[in-house]
């Protein structure tokens, strides 16, 4: 998928890694429709993108989460690619955390994600591509973070199956499996203090390896070990 023109919606793009994704979208000539939460982060977001328009929504509202695609794209005249950069953390052993919490992290680290993507998937142009954040811990689950990391599990399956589906269509599905990233989405854990965190990996780096993977339509990002990511064109 080229860049240079394409329109792509960000949503979580009030969030830091959402945000410098839709950034880094716009620097390379795309048209970016951002989404979020907050109303003024977003319309200062908006601004900066000089976006035409942006879309409010709650995680916990998955009917207007599964409309944003469509609302966009009735803006810009069609959607090449959505990203979907949302989600929140909670640090307790699995045996001290309340249902509610474990819904609340179930709901906006997998099922919101899915109801945007699976709403995204019909309007998404042939030929273009969806993508979510997942994490590392997909692969190396972490004592602590166990629902956590089961929500974002769920949704990385998810997207394995789902990509799949859409090979006909050519439409890539991305699953952005990212290292630890100091962006202060630990210190705003919903429950509990986060353990000792590995070196971060360098945002902007990271940032730009998500671009490349979602403009070659790749299946993974990974961690490349050495601060960065790397992309996988087929899932293992």
């Amino acid at each position: 998928m080229e860049m240079e023109g394409a329109r792509v919606l960000v949503v979580g793009a009030t969030g830091v890694i959402g945000g410098a994704i839709a950034e880094e979208c716009a620097a390379r000539g795309a048209t970016v429709l951002p989404a979020g939460r907050d109303p003024d982060r977003l319309a200062e977001r908006a601004r900066s993108l000089g976006a035409e328009a942006a879309f409010a929504f709650d995680a916990y509202d998955l009917d207007t989460c599964a409309g944003l695609a469509a609302r966009a794209a009735e803006v810009a005249g069609g959607l090449d690619a959505v990203v979907v950069a949302i989600g929140t953390v909670a640090f307790a052993p699995a045996a001290d955390l309340g249902e509610e919490m474990v819904e609340h992290l179930f709901t906006v680290n997998a099922l919101a994600p899915m109801a945007v993507l699976r709403g995204a998937l019909p309007v998404v142009d042939e030929g273009g591509a969806v993508a979510a954040i997942s994490g590392v811990l997909v692969d190396r689950p972490q004592p602590g973070m166990a629902d956590y990391g089961a929500a974002k599990a769920a949704l990385s399956a998810w997207l394995t199956a789902v990509r799949t589906e859409q090979r006909r269509r050519r439409v890539a599905v991305l699953d952005a499996r990212l290292p630890h990233l100091e962006t202060g989405f630990a210190d705003r854990a919903a429950v509990g203090t986060p353990p000792a965190m590995p070196p971060p990996a360098d945002l902007d780096t990271v940032v730009r390896g998500i671009v490349d993977a979602l403009a070659e339509g790749a299946a993974l990002v990974l961690p490349d070990g050495k601060g960065g990511v790397r992309a996988e064109a087929r899932a293992r």
